[in-house]
């Protein structure tokens, strides 16, 4: 997955959060816009001055940074209970180990780090569960102190983060794993019955969630909202990009093929190859 990118009411607020909070830094910055990232682009904000939240409509419900170990994650643990950072929860999902959080515009975030490959590979349907996350396991990577780790003023997430999935808020499920199955190319990774399904490419837990927890049968967020402006898929080489195309039945652009989904969520696919996972 490629970067995300996001509408929202107040850049300023916008960009200290992110920074403050999340960890990232400014890549680079237009008027009434912004890019941030580690070592590599993963949001882009766009400033809708009063834009109200976009919960209850088909939008983004979280962009998912991966980080690149799990010693990594206990230090962003450490951070956010040191700077007193509001969190939505803590999970173990036997693939992964995620920390959730929403920014000031209600964009859903999960800071998360992988499971070792070969302990679930090929087993994600049995395996993927949501259990609270063993707080105490994770700080136990940071030499026995949950502080000893723990940049201060602000945490930085390292180089090597990247866009490890995006989960969607949709309008139906069944549509949403005909379109990324049949249409993209994803597999099928695990489904719970028509509120939810994870799909992937290459063997990966999921690249693409999808849920209808909040948006079953709602349309895309509307003008006037902090919302999805487009979530970006990568796609190995222009050959590929040729052939989705030809599914499609769109014609390829400079840059790429937009297109949206069927809960009208924004798509760019273009070539390139991210950095993680596999």
């Amino acid at each position: 997955m490629g970067p995300v990118e996001l509408s929202v009411s107040d850049l300023e607020r916008t960009l200290d959060y992110w920074q403050s909070v999340v960890g990232l830094r400014v890549l680079a910055r237009d008027d009434g816009s912004a890019s941030l990232g580690a070592d590599t682009e993963l949001v882009r904000f766009v400033e809708e001055p009063g834009a109200r939240s976009a919960r209850g409509f088909a939008g983004l419900f979280h962009v998912a940074l991966l980080l690149p170990s799990r010693r990594d994650l206990a230090r962003w643990l450490a951070h956010a209970g040191q700077d007193r950072v509001a969190l939505e929860g803590l999970s173990d999902h036997a693939v992964s180990e995620a920390i959730y959080l929403r920014d000031p515009d209600e964009h859903g975030i999960e800071i998360y780090a992988d499971r070792p490959r070969e302990l679930w590979e090929g087993r994600v349907r049995e395996l993927m569960t949501t259990v609270p996350l063993d707080v105490d396991s994770l700080f136990a990577e940071l030499d026995g102190s949950p502080t000893a780790d723990a940049s201060s003023p602000r945490v930085e997430l390292p180089d090597g983060t990247v866009v490890g999935h995006t989960h969607l808020c949709v309008s139906d499920v069944g549509d949403t794993v005909h379109f990324y199955g049949d249409e993209l190319g994803f597999e099928l990774m695990a489904q719970l019955g028509p509120m939810a399904a994870f799909l992937a490419a290459g063997g990966y837990h999921h690249h693409v969630g999808a849920n209808t927890w909040e948006s079953r049968d709602r349309p895309k967020a509307p003008a006037g909202t902090a919302r999805l402006l487009q979530a970006t898929i990568l796609v190995p080489d222009d050959g590929e990009l040729e052939r989705v195309a030809g599914r499609l039945e769109v014609d390829v652009e400079e840059g790429g093929i937009t297109v949206e989904d069927p809960s009208g969520n924004p798509l760019l696919l273009t070539a390139g190859v991210g950095a993680r996972p596999a």
